[in-house]
């Protein structure tokens, strides 16, 4: 049984070790929509650049993140684990030094995979380490010091963009990960196999028989892959885009095929017998892939029509992470008074308000009157939603399959997201060159929130259809406060479970 008390100074190593790793990525995952801008300019890229900039990434992580949580346990959760954090700072050290696009974009794919091997290898370093009294608190720490890097990513990586360059988004990076691994492998002790309870951390189940569901791994990331190049490219209209759109559906095809038959599949079939738990990923899908539109076109529109700089633009956006840091636990045990039908009702038609609000920034718009209300009633749909999806996710299924449910629904959320961003220029009308035009990205902008506003109030329609009040005694998240605002927080296996 681990014994490593949360405040023994071994502890805090273990603490500050899993954050920093995790906070790589989470970070990574915020920061990048600020310095898309400059990226184009400098890289003198189109529009669908851009995407891939930020969905090369989502691919890779979104395809990989429920094998990856698995791995630590044949392996060894620490070598894992920092295997993704060196993994991730070769990857960005790639993304600062691109000369090209295609170069950008390929590093980019590969820091996806070393953020899929130590965002679910962080928490099972936390799960595999710590006393079964101190894990709880240490999981609600690791999640709310991850949730103050994310608040803190946009600004600093604006702050970064318009001061040493875009470059340095990534190279930071580096003296992080040169931190991590000594501290990793002095201070975490290793684990593996039957160890511990963490092989669900992120979805993967118990592995420690060596059978890992690669193909299916595989099937997913190509199906995703593939689906988002024809959405990005369907503006050209060409027969190479259908047949890649065509082998896109063949492969998630095959993907569910390979599931269904599979003795140890990655995404098993029967969890969605749970009505619930199918219920609450369904809202996930509608309303995650508003955020991931919402994000993407809110920090260009803030730049490329109202003129502010990267720094503004990213310190524009904190308001709604402080909301989640400073209300997500609240909203949490109100939730459990009330049941989540009301606040997965309530919180994305909040959110699709604040969508529309957003209709009012234009060319030199006012940061307190145009950008800081829509921003405050995206926090507080924000609050209101996601600590009660996450507690209904893991409500839905047995305790055994708490991390199984977490993990996946992490996976759709991120998987939406990729969607959206790849879909939604496309929806709005957005050119090749729209962002060089503030005119022509305004108009589209203006279309496209309104889309966004539709998915969330798809998603609360579906919330008030379907979510129920679960069973009492059923378990509760570890990760009460955080600061997520592109996935739900991640969950891992509490001791007993």
């Amino acid at each position: 049984m681990p014994d490593v008390r949360l405040a023994s100074p071994q502890g805090k190593w273990i603490l500050l070790t899993t954050v920093l790793g995790s906070s790589m990525a989470m970070v990574d995952s915020t920061v990048v929509n600020v310095a898309l801008p400059r990226i184009g300019r400098d890289l003198d890229a189109s529009l669908a650049v851009l995407q891939w900039t930020v969905n090369a990434y989502m691919v890779t992580l979104a395809g990989l993140i429920l094998l990856g949580g698995s791995l630590g346990d044949l392996y060894g959760r620490r070598k894992i684990f920092t295997l993704g954090v060196v993994w991730f700072a070769a990857a960005s050290l790639l993304c600062g030094l691109a000369p090209t696009p295609g170069i950008l974009i390929a590093a980019r794919a590969l820091q996806g995979i070393g953020a899929a091997l130590l965002t679910p290898g962080s928490l099972a370093l936390i799960q595999a380490s710590f006393h079964p009294d101190d894990r709880s608190r240490a999981v609600g720490l690791w999640s709310g010091f991850g949730g103050i890097g994310a608040a803190v990513g946009p600004f600093l990586g604006g702050w970064l963009v318009t001061g040493p360059g875009w470059r340095w988004v990534f190279l930071l990076n580096i003296p992080l990960a040169l931190l991590c691994v000594p501290v990793a492998f002095r201070h975490v002790p290793e684990s593996a196999g039957g160890t511990s309870r963490s092989g669900e951390a992120a979805g993967g189940g118990d592995r420690s028989h060596g059978r890992f569901d690669v193909l299916g791994a595989a099937l997913g990331a190509l199906a995703l892959a593939l689906l988002t190049y024809a959405l990005i490219e369907a503006r050209a209209g060409s027969l190479a885009v259908a047949l890649t759109g065509a082998a896109g559906l063949a492969s998630a095809l095959a993907f569910l095929y390979v599931e269904k038959h599979r003795a140890d599949p990655m995404l098993p079939p029967d969890i969605f017998a749970s009505r619930q738990f199918t219920a609450v990923n369904l809202v996930t899908l509608c309303v995650y892939a508003a955020f991931g539109g919402f994000f993407f076109l809110t920090a260009l529109q803030l730049q490329v029509v109202a003129g502010y700089s990267p720094l503004a633009a990213g310190a524009a956006l904190l308001p709604t992470t402080v909301l989640m840091l400073l209300f997500s636990s609240r909203s949490g045990a109100l939730a459990d008074r009330t049941g989540p039908r009301l606040p997965l009702t309530v919180g994305p038609l909040l959110c699709a308000v604040a969508m529309l609000l957003m209709l009012r920034v234009g060319p030199d718009a006012h940061y307190l009157t145009d950008v800081l209300p829509a921003l405050l009633v995206m926090g507080a749909g924000m609050v209101t939603l996601v600590a009660p999806l996450t507690a209904t996710v893991l409500a839905s299924v047995e305790t055994a399959r708490a991390g199984l449910a977490s993990g996946i629904n992490n996976a759709a959320a991120r998987a939406a997201g990729l969607v959206a961003v790849a879909a939604l220029p496309l929806l709005a009308g957005m050119g090749p060159e729209a962002y060089r035009d503030p005119a022509a990205f305004d108009r589209s902008f203006d279309r496209a929130m309104p889309i966004c506003a539709g998915a969330l109030l798809l998603g609360s329609v579906l919330a008030f259809a379907l979510v129920r009040r679960p069973a009492p005694g059923c378990r509760r998240p570890q990760c009460r406060t955080h600061g997520h605002v592109t996935t739900p927080p991640l969950e891992g296996q509490r001791p007993g479970g």
